[in-house]
């Protein structure tokens, strides 16, 4: 992915959206965050769904911590596809072990590896196929990456309605804000003000303690006139 945007860039509110196309190219960095957020969290998520004692689950388990070290370092073809040794790739393990949990955390991994070196379509894929929990953190989190993805690939009616499920689903001051930031840009750069606005007064409104929340008013004031 080209274009590196700090967040602050990235937030930039005196810039207006007059087009998808220019929404994409310059709001594409977001998902990064996103992936971030996962890479920190996943690993707490795993650890508090219940281990069975399914040799299955264990074997899936085990598996899975390897991919999880080379998507943190950023090698995503070993991550996804194995290392050629012990460690068979997360498009395998979510395969052949999709009935458990691990498998299908693999399964999410793979659709962010796929994300990550810009492969949207198949990153849509595997985040599709990831079965959400009832979390508001990496359930939202990925709810969140696979609509940045549908922004990438110019679906923006599904990027909207995902990254404001996202957002509900969520229901954090971390999360919630940034999915409906993205959303009110989207609907900005598809000129429907008023829609873009209901997502920043969501924001003014229910989330103050926010990062989002200290601009919003100049989003709010640019949608308005």
């Amino acid at each position: 992915m080209t274009n590196k945007k700090t967040h602050h860039d990235s937030l930039n509110v005196e810039e207006t959206l007059i087009s998808s196309e220019a929404f994409i190219e310059k709001y594409k960095k977001p998902i990064m965050y996103v992936f971030l957020a996962i890479i920190i969290l996943v690993a707490g998520y795993f650890l508090y769904r219940s281990f069975v004692s399914n040799p299955r689950e264990e074997k899936a388990n085990e598996m899975i911590f390897k991919g999880q070290q080379y998507f943190a370092m950023d090698d995503y073809e070993k991550a996804l596809n194995g290392d050629g040794q012990d460690y068979p790739g997360f498009l395998k393990i979510a395969d052949e072990y999709g009935s458990t949990d691990a498998g299908n955390l693999a399964e999410l991994y793979a659709g962010l590896s796929y994300a990550q070196t810009g492969k949207y379509q198949e990153a849509v894929i595997r985040l599709e196929n990831f079965k959400e929990r009832d979390d508001a953190m990496v359930s939202p989190a990925a709810l969140g990456a696979l609509g940045n993805c549908y922004a990438e690939l110019d679906q923006l009616d599904k990027a909207t309605a995902t990254l404001l499920k996202a957002a509900e689903k969520a229901d954090n001051n971390s999360l919630s804000p940034l999915y409906l930031l993205q959303a009110g840009q989207i609907f900005e750069s598809q000129g429907q003000k008023d829609k873009a606005l209901e997502c920043y007064q969501k924001i003014k409104t229910q989330y103050v303690n926010s990062m989002q929340y200290a601009d919003i008013d100049k989003y709010i004031e640019r949608v308005s006139e």
